[in-house]
């Protein structure tokens, strides 16, 4: 089971619309896939409508070690689409970690329990430094960071998610390596005049780096991605087609080259996405 964690230290990024819409497609490709959400605020629990809700979550999971699929499995309307719900509104495991003794490897050793049923866990994490990110972080494979192309998100790319991974290091002396990092240009705005200049400014900071790089394709700003959400699909579903007015490619192509880019091992299962929505 690949693992990857949606992260950043800063709010309003896109993380729970890239997780939701990457399990979707991913889901839709024939991968049996759990997205996790670690978010307080429960908006990737509720972005697709529920074939059935378990009783419990992950309060449960984290706090109880409680792992019995059918207490914390939830299974969404998009088949093979699972989720572990979000249920920790009052902020309470934040604390319970920070003083377990395992608390920020207490995901990365439940893991094993899922890793039978699921080739893919997709983790939302909350747009802050805390406790639950960290340990997202050090469960994962990969954590892919969504970032705006703007300078202050930049700015805060560097004083908080790289710096949260760097203070992440000594877990190596555990033999945990820290994962690597993928930028994801996210919520982009062609029209505006200072994007592509930002874009490449963050092109050329990663270019010589081992363990960061910022990935090829870029998700656009467009409405299509609020429709999904609206209407509680994935936006591959959504826009299957570059339309004639834009030059940039359609939401299906997008998502796909997303995915293909993090799991090239699945590129032909991924490729074939199309078929299955014109199918529908």
């Amino acid at each position: 089971m690949r693992v990857v964690s949606v992260v950043s230290t800063k709010g309003g990024v896109g993380k729970t619309t890239v997780a939701a819409n990457l399990g979707g497609l991913l889901a839709d490709a024939g991968l049996r896939v759990l997205l996790l959400d670690l978010d307080s605020q429960p908006t990737l629990s509720t972005y697709y409508a529920m074939n059935h809700a378990a009783p419990a979550g992950m309060y449960e999971l984290l706090a109880l070690n409680l792992t019995d699929p059918a207490q914390v499995l939830s299974t969404t309307a998009i088949t093979g689409l699972d989720l572990i719900l979000s249920n920790d509104d009052q902020g309470r495991l934040g604390t319970l970690l920070l003083h377990a003794p395992d608390g920020r490897l207490r995901l990365r050793n439940l893991l094993d329990t899922f890793r039978p049923s699921y080739e893919l866990l997709l983790i939302d994490t909350q747009g802050a430094r805390s406790v639950l990110l960290e340990m997202a972080i050090l469960a994962s494979d990969i954590a892919l960071s969504p970032i705006t192309p703007e300078m202050l998100a930049a700015r805060e790319l560097h004083r908080g998610t790289l710096k949260l991974l760097s203070e992440l290091e000594p877990f190596r002396h555990l033999g945990i390596t820290p994962p690597p990092l993928r930028l994801l240009l996210n919520q982009v705005n062609g029209n505006r005049v200072d994007t592509q200049r930002i874009i490449r400014s963050l092109r050329e900071s990663f270019a010589e780096a081992t363990d960061i790089s910022v990935l090829e394709t870029v998700i656009p700003d467009r409405v299509a991605y609020l429709n999904a959400a609206s209407l509680g699909q994935p936006v591959h579903r959504i826009e299957t087609r570059q339309s004639f007015r834009r030059r940039t490619p359609s939401a299906l192509e997008t998502m796909q080259a997303l995915a293909i880019e993090l799991f090239p091992e699945w590129h032909e299962a991924i490729s074939a996405v199309d078929k299955c929505v014109e199918a529908r």
